[in-house]
């Protein structure tokens, strides 16, 4: 028995080690049901409490419980973190085909687009659409047969056609590699279980995320371009002129230019005007009119709602009154009476419900901003302990704390709207002056939004805007099936494999029924340890390697058999049949591993899932057949039991 002390030591220390990285996974299976029955008897008792909220508002709150209880108790983040991650076709996702816009990146290197430009531009994209050409070609000819140089918009006066064009297509090129390494930086900081991100064609991108089923998370993680402003709010007085003249104009009324302080406040009578004061001249009039008149009389008003009570200027409107407020505004006319230093501008989620539908704040703010994102040198999510919501800590470069602390300081007790993207997160009253670089962006409906927001800072601006070409969900409920067919096959695969063996071999076959168990055990092991991904073509993988492992132990009990028809003892068959059967296993081994290594190299997406499990299997079983099946056979020889094969 000492001649076996070592191999039982280090077979034992297998098995240790292989629980030891799967134990993490059992965890986070058990924390996440302990989280699903708390936030279903919080969602039941809310529900009991307000029998009115609406479904959208419940799965805010159940998201929001669930965030507060994996904040609270950092082991779970830990456990999810080391499990065994599962693919897209197990868990559930989405794949997303992007475009990079190159020709918006056109317009930005541009040298004063004039209207002809924009044209030609306009003209390019579409056509473009239509085919794989670039954009940069299309562009170059449509100039060139208007008689327009290049130099007219690129480069400089000397510079010929050929050099811009060699110039605007590496901007291009470049443009799309940085844009999937950013992409990739975003996807690996939030934490994506084995992403696919790959290039297709010039300007196309293929991205496949793991356990991303929300339409707008993805969007806003792939698309954001994360351009950063902080600008001021306009005095309501000024904001409410501005709304007055917009109204006018929608309502087709004369528009006195000069700049009027009427704030005079009057009531609708519809749903939408509860608790709330709209600008007119006459509110008195205003109070006797039908909803329908007022709206008829003042649009802009009827949709867009002040609070007289709140001492600002923010607009309330419905989520249903949104893209048509958006339309009014880019409006021409609108837009001539809207000063050139103002902008309106939109709150990133809504604020309130009103029967089911949300609120969301319209805001005028300075249009030149007073610093940009690019000052952002770290950015963080966490629960704020005073208020319990979810805010985004913001740490600035030595420049932009310098420049911080002056814009903070001569704008005491004014607004600040932070804007990303063209939306505002929040717009804070400014307290004191704010020394040291460091701020905060609160408004984000849960923690994972106000992780994406930091890790979407963090990770850079995209250099120019990507398009949603394409989009497919795998929904969880989807995944969940595969999963469990998976694991059913490679149940059914061992019980039949295991049946064959014991029938055919007797003894030794139940050998290799445990060994095969063994096998899977340090298949799954190795796959949580590095962190590997299990895919339903990695469950493939596995059935596979229950096949082939049998294939070792046939090899060696055939041997065996051959040296006991010889009248060897059965010590002495055991030792020969393992012997002579070593060199034709380990050879067909490593032939099939090559293969795997070419399928890893040059595969993609399941092929590389397929090829993962089958190496790690071929090592797997390979251990399990020649030393933890060897093992049991020297051991049953040493205390004389008897080895059957049939």
């Amino acid at each position: 028995m000492k001649e076996l002390r070592f191999r039982i030591i280090l077979i034992l220390a297998a098995i240790g080690l292989s629980l030891y990285l799967l134990y993490p996974t059992y965890q986070s299976y058990q924390f996440q049901k302990k989280i699903d029955r708390i936030v279903s008897q919080r969602i039941k008792q809310i529900k009991a409490d307000n029998p009115q909220i609406t479904k959208l508002q419940l799965d805010n709150r159940a998201k929001t419980i669930e965030d507060s209880i994996k904040a609270a108790d950092p082991s779970i983040g830990q456990a999810f973190q080391k499990r065994i991650k599962l693919g897209l076709d197990l868990q559930g996702g989405m794949r997303v085909v992007l475009e990079v816009n190159t020709g918006k990146l056109l317009e930005k290197l541009a040298n004063s687009p004039d209207d002809t430009f924009k044209q030609v531009m306009a003209a390019s994209e579409k056509e473009v659409a239509l085919s794989d050409e670039s954009v940069v070609d299309v562009m170059a000819r449509k100039l060139k047969a208007k008689g327009i140089r290049l130099s007219r918009y690129f480069g400089s006066i000397r510079d010929d056609d050929a050099k811009i064009i060699s110039d605007l297509k590496k901007n291009a090129d470049d443009a799309v590699t940085r844009a999937i390494e950013i992409i990739r930086n975003r996807v690996d900081q939030y934490g994506v279980s084995e992403p696919t991100i790959q290039r297709q064609g010039t300007r196309r991108i293929i991205v496949e995320l793991p356990g991303v089923a929300r339409e707008e998370e993805a969007k806003q993680l792939l698309q954001g371009t994360a351009l950063l402003e902080f600008s001021l709010l306009k005095d309501p007085q000024f904001t409410v002129s501005v709304m007055k003249k917009i109204d006018d104009v929608l309502a087709g009324e004369h528009i006195n230019d000069s700049t009027k302080t009427d704030t005079a406040l009057a009531k609708g009578k519809s749903a939408a005007t509860k608790d709330t004061s709209l600008a007119s001249k006459d509110s008195a009039d205003t109070q006797k009119m039908s909803a329908a008149e007022f709206a008829k009389k003042h649009p802009f008003f009827s949709v867009a709602i002040l609070n007289q009570r709140s001492g600002t200027a923010d607009a309330y409107v419905k989520a249903d009154d949104r893209d048509k407020l958006k339309s009014w505004l880019q409006n021409p006319e609108v837009q001539s009476v809207i000063p050139d230093n103002c902008q309106f501008v939109f709150s990133v989620n809504p604020v309130g419900f009103e029967n089911g539908q949300g609120i969301y704040v319209l805001y005028c703010v300075d249009k030149t901003p007073e610093l940009t994102g690019g000052v952002i040198k770290d950015a963080s999510a966490n629960i704020s302990p005073e208020t319990s919501a979810p805010v985004v800590s913001m740490e600035m470069n030595s420049e932009g704390a310098a420049e911080w602390a002056r814009i903070t300081g001569a704008n005491v007790n004014k607004r600040m709207a932070i804007i990303l993207d063209g939306v505002v997160y929040s717009a804070p009253v400014i307290r004191t002056k704010i020394t040291g670089g460091r701020s905060q962006i609160e408004g984000s409906k849960d923690l994972k939004e106000a992780q994406l927001l930091a890790i979407i800072l963090k990770a850079g601006a995209l250099p120019a805007p990507v398009d949603i070409m394409e989009q497919r969900t795998v929904g969880p409920s989807l995944g969940q099936d595969s999963i469990n067919s998976g694991f059913s096959s490679v149940l059914i695969g061992y019980f039949v494999v295991a049946f064959f063996m014991i029938i055919y071999y007797r003894r030794a076959g139940e050998i290799a029924a445990v060994s095969l168990i063994f096998t899977i055990l340090f298949i799954l092991g190795v796959l949580a340890g590095f962190g590997a991904t299990l895919t339903l073509p990695g469950i493939a993988g596995i059935i596979l390697t229950i096949g082939m492992a049998v294939d070792a132990n046939v090899l060696i009990y055939e041997r065996i058999r051959e040296e006991l028809a010889t009248g060897k003892t059965i010590k002495a068959s055991v030792e020969s049949g393992f012997a002579k059967a070593n060199s034709a296993i380990i050879d067909s081994n490593i032939t099939t591993f090559i293969t795997g290594i070419i399928l890893y190299q040059f595969g993609t997406g399941p092929i590389q899932g397929f090829a993962l499990t089958l190496m790690i299997g071929l090592a797997a079983s390979l251990f399990s057949a020649l030393v933890i099946a060897r093992v049991m056979f020297d051991y049953m020889v040493a205390k004389g039991m008897k080895i059957n094969l049939g």
